[in-house]
């Protein structure tokens, strides 16, 4: 069992290692958005945004639902924005770090 607890976390991880993947979880926020919402919004190619998509989807971090010739994707569970808030408070603290080993050169 632990190893399958892993090998989930470790495919998990890589589902999130990609910029446009994670703008995408952070822009779904705010409920499910379509294909052509998300291009407009990163301002890149829809091929781009199905391809990120299409990895969320098979990772089961994100849901979609067709109405009419549109595609809308949403956040299969919303406590994924929880570890995207982790992630950030992590980077903020390492930036206070580093600032202040900058402050302490400089003196």
């Amino acid at each position: 069992m632990m190893s399958e607890l892993k090998e989930f976390k470790a495919e998990f991880f890589k589902a999130l290692a990609h910029p446009m993947r994670i703008q995408i979880l952070d822009i779904l926020r705010d409920g499910e958005h379509s294909v052509n919402e998300l291009r407009d919004i990163l301002n890149v190619e829809a091929a781009n945004v199905s391809q990120q998509l299409a990895i969320l989807r098979t990772k089961n971090l994100v849901v979609y639902r067709k109405e009419g010739n549109c595609v809308y994707y949403s956040v299969r569970d919303p406590m994924i924005f929880q570890l995207l808030d982790v992630a950030k408070s992590i980077f903020n603290n390492h930036l206070i770090n580093i600032r202040t080993i900058l402050d302490v050169m400089e003196q």
